[in-house]
């Protein structure tokens, strides 16, 4: 009965998402995200799409996941990446001021097509790496909760990603947009009430919780936060997501968005990473991502309460990925005309290639995050140099930097591999990422600096 409930659940979020969906949809609001009567998005609008499409089913378990192994330090660890709204309001502030309509349209002035195709490159695997994630979370809650059909999980998956691709296909940006205000909302109530439950239970102890060092020790999770702290100011950069909403509306209302963002969105995983550090204090042995663990220790509704949280969480993140590999694909690569269908056949294909992905088997959750914020590195020296410093920068250091980031998001991704291993320390792999990441700020830094020389002021095109 618990799993009918859950399903039942989500089955209405999903109801109410397609009828939140603009029943007149134009080119303009498919790819800008305008309302009906062509105004832009608002305040809440902007602040609950973004909290909802960065909160998503992966960051929730990777929270819970990294909190259950090194306590308080392996949340915060994880929150520190949610910085990335004050780093990426930032940027997108200087952006704009400099008359940027988009990263891709600043890479162009400054490197022509060399520029922006390697940032595409990043974001479209990061666009894929997302659609993955949280198929794979879905598969996930569905073993779970139906022990009996875990056979079948490979036909929930197909159903969610089509689901998802039916409303974000017939609205793209503004579809999304309204449905993650519905379910941001749901969100918070279902999510609110089964965090008050635990919080309140005799069992909860808040000073426990705060020292908690998880089931493996502290240690590695202070390594995670020093590599968020390195990857904080690149990685939002990479996020098509992110960098869409940045230029929907006036420059103050998406500073405010992005500020209000930044404080919700960590504040919820934190949260949920709690419940991970409960499960570790509780002494439950680890078991199917968690899931199984809450299962096993917390109350029934609470526990349905969370894979409700899990499941809107993913759908919502869906349709946003959905809609940025749309714009993607049409608006900056101009692969194919400006129409609502060339943006739906665009959804169409990456939708296919994540489930693709996920049905192949792999079940790493935090790999994806660390391989693609690794690749996003290049962007630190780019910025700093270029953006912030005001310098021009050479072509080759530019590609330098970039080929630096991609071969450390590969030797991490390889690191088991003998010729890769000979390079890394011998340690964890969260320390061989921090060892990698210092090694691509520094070649990038490096390279950047070499070929970077006071710019002549010219007006963006």
């Amino acid at each position: 009965m618990q799993a009918y409930l859950i399903l039942g659940a989500f089955a209405l979020v999903v109801i109410a998402s397609l009828l939140a969906a603009p029943r007149r949809v134009t080119v303009a609001s498919f790819y800008g995200g305008q309302t009906g009567a062509g105004a832009q998005p608002a305040l809440w609008t902007l602040v609950l799409s973004q909290v909802t499409t960065w909160i998503f089913a992966r960051s929730l378990m990777n929270a819970a996941i990294l909190g259950y192994y090194y306590g308080m330090a392996g949340v915060l660890a994880y929150a520190t990446y949610y910085a990335s709204f004050l780093t990426g309001g930032f940027i997108v502030g200087r952006l704009r001021a400099g008359g940027a309509r988009s990263v891709q349209h600043w890479l162009t002035d400054r490197f022509g097509a060399r520029g922006t195709a390697c940032y595409n490159l990043v974001i479209a695997l990061r666009l894929l790496s997302e659609v993955f994630a949280n198929l794979l979370v879905v598969g996930l809650i569905f073993s779970a909760v139906l022990p009996e059909l875990a056979g079948y999980q490979d036909y929930a998956v197909i159903g969610v990603g089509m689901l998802a691709l039916a409303y974000s296909a017939w609205g793209g940006l503004s579809a999304a947009l309204r449905s993650d205000v519905v379910q941001m909302l749901v969100f918070l109530v279902v999510f609110g009430a089964a965090f008050i439950c635990l919080v309140t239970s005799a069992f909860f102890n808040p000073l426990a919780t705060l020292t908690a060092t998880g089931v493996s020790g502290s240690y590695n999770g202070w390594v995670l936060l020093a590599v968020a702290g390195l990857q904080v100011f690149s990685y939002p950069v990479h996020d098509p997501v992110m960098m869409d909403r940045g230029f929907v509306s006036d420059p103050q209302t998406t500073r405010r968005s992005f500020l209000h963002a930044f404080w919700i969105s960590a504040l919820c995983i934190i949260a949920f990473g709690v419940f991970g550090i409960q499960a570790a204090l509780d002494g439950a042995a680890y078991e199917n991502q968690l899931l199984g663990t809450w299962a096993q220790m917390l109350p029934s509704w609470v526990f349905s309460a969370l894979m409700v949280s899990l499941l809107v969480s993913a759908l919502s993140t869906l349709d946003s990925a959905l809609s940025s590999a749309s714009r993607l694909v049409v608006e900056e690569l101009a692969l194919a005309p400006r129409t609502i269908t060339s943006g739906r056949i665009a959804m169409l294909v990456f939708a296919v290639l994540g489930a693709a992905l996920t049905l192949w088997g792999n079940q790493s959750l935090f790999d994806a995050v660390a391989v693609s914020g690794t690749a996003s590195m290049f962007l630190t020296p780019v910025l700093l140099v270029g953006l912030v410093g005001g310098r021009q920068i050479a072509g080759w250091a530019y590609l330098a930097a970039f080929g630096a980031a991609m071969f450390g998001a590969v030797a991490y991704f390889l690191r088991d591999n003998e010729l890769v291993s000979v390079v890394l320390i011998e340690g964890h792999k969260y320390e061989q990422l921090l060892q990698i990441c210092l090694m691509v700020l520094l070649v990038g830094f490096a390279a950047v600096l070499a070929g970077s020389s006071r710019r002549t002021a010219r007006p963006t095109q």
